[in-house]
């Protein structure tokens, strides 16, 4: 091709008879053009049958390809269920005083671990101490009291004796008396006040009757009850330990292994009321951890309990974490929310609904920490595929790559 390009003086010049060859210089020239174009027509020959066949060849593939991507995405869609709407979850409890009074220690410092049964804080347990010695005092003071009450009724079984004596006495008398008033030997005041003493002698026994009655209430009505067997006995028994037990308490402990969080400071006022007692501080265990993965309904078709899952940390995102599928909520978040929607009301509107997925965590010695309320992303493998098709069955079978006998084995599956 640069031979034409030469300028025509070039190619006149050249135009003179070559004297070692038979032809002229110009016959040359036209057949080494000649060549040349003929050349550059067989290249672009080449080049053109290679354009249609890639051309042909993609867009013979490429669809090829969409359908086989397509059709993968399709089987192996409905396998993988995930959501991003998961997040780290721990025991947590709120540390309280079950009594009142101003701290006077704390041993622990914030986001320090401790193990189960490692002393929180301790509360000023001098007023706790005296209230063991009024009990204790209590409880000696009812063991006097029931040795009174049993020594009380044994004496007046001795003047129930002493009044029944006085009877028989009053009756001998009075009928001595009345032998004598018969032959006017004794006058009849005589007589009348023997029966008088006769008739305070058995109101007496009727009223130590009654007053044994009463003591041996007061005893359980078994007078000879042992002293750890009284009422009076239990209840202040009762006080005692209620007192001790209130010492006791003065004395916060972990309920559980965990990070301590929020700690109280010395000389702050806490108040024990029972359920209405204040918190003092926050204990967040790092063992037994879990994830709360919060799906849509939607993608709950196939989950089942036992089912495993992957986790995504959101904070070490070059690691990955196996677990499986602990338990599924019977109730969506809504339900235990404070103000339930209420669906009965006019102004509905449809909400696809979440439902609370317990996950539980396989994790090493070596693991870094979880932390409670990190995000992470949460895949479940239903190991459920979506059927193929029927078109592509029938494709399949008409091929005889797929027997009509695996079909009906599919969709009897279905079924």
């Amino acid at each position: 091709m640069e031979i034409l390009r030469r300028p025509k003086e070039t190619i006149m010049s050249q135009n003179a008879t070559d004297p070692n060859d038979g032809r002229s210089r110009s016959e040359q020239l036209n057949s080494e053009t000649s060549t040349v174009l003929s050349v550059a027509h067989t290249t672009a020959s080449k080049l053109g049958r290679r354009r249609r066949w890639t051309r042909n060849f993609l867009l013979l593939l490429g669809p090829l390809v969409v359908i086989f991507v397509g059709g993968y995405f399709y089987y192996t869609g409905g396998r993988f269920v995930d959501t991003e709407n998961a997040y780290v979850k721990a025991d947590t409890v709120m540390i309280a005083a079950e009594v009142s009074g101003l701290i006077s220690s704390v041993p622990v410092k914030e986001n320090q671990r401790v193990v189960k049964g490692d002393i929180l804080f301790q509360i000023n347990d001098r007023p706790y101490r005296i209230a063991i010695a009024e009990a204790e005092a209590g409880l000696a003071n009812a063991r006097d009291k029931i040795a009174s009450l049993k020594a009380t009724y044994r004496q007046k079984l001795g003047e129930l004796a002493l009044a029944r004596t006085n009877i028989a006495f009053a009756k001998k008398e009075h009928d001595r008396q009345t032998r004598l008033i018969a032959s006017s030997a004794v006058s009849r005041s005589k007589l009348d006040a023997t029966r008088h003493e006769l008739d305070i002698a058995k109101q007496q026994v009727l009223v130590i009757n009654q007053e044994l009655s009463e003591i041996s209430a007061q005893l359980g009505g078994n007078p000879k009850i042992p002293v750890e067997e009284h009422a009076l006995f239990l209840s202040a028994l009762a006080a005692k330990e209620r007192a001790e037990l209130d010492l006791e308490r003065t004395t916060v402990r972990a309920p559980f292994d965990g990070i301590a969080s929020n700690t109280p400071q010395i000389g702050q006022q806490v108040i024990g009321n029972g359920a209405f007692s204040s918190p003092i501080m926050s204990l967040v265990a790092d063992k037994n951890i879990w994830i709360e993965a919060n799906f849509k309904e939607t993608d709950l078709t196939h989950v089942l309990a036992g089912q495993r899952a992957t986790i995504h940390v959101d904070t070490y995102p070059d690691r990955e974490w196996r677990g499986t599928v602990e338990s599924l909520s019977q109730a969506t978040g809504a339900e235990f929310s404070v103000i339930p929607p209420q669906n009965a009301t006019g102004n509905w509107v449809k909400v696809v609904q979440r439902i609370p997925i317990r996950i539980k965590v396989i994790r090493q010695d070596n693991d870094p920490l979880f932390r409670a309320g990190m995000s992470t992303t949460v895949e479940i493998d239903t190991e459920q595929n979506r059927p193929m098709p029927k078109i592509i069955h029938a494709a399949l079978d008409w091929l005889g790559e797929f027997p009509t006998t695996a079909i009906a084995g599919e969709t009897s599956t279905e079924k």
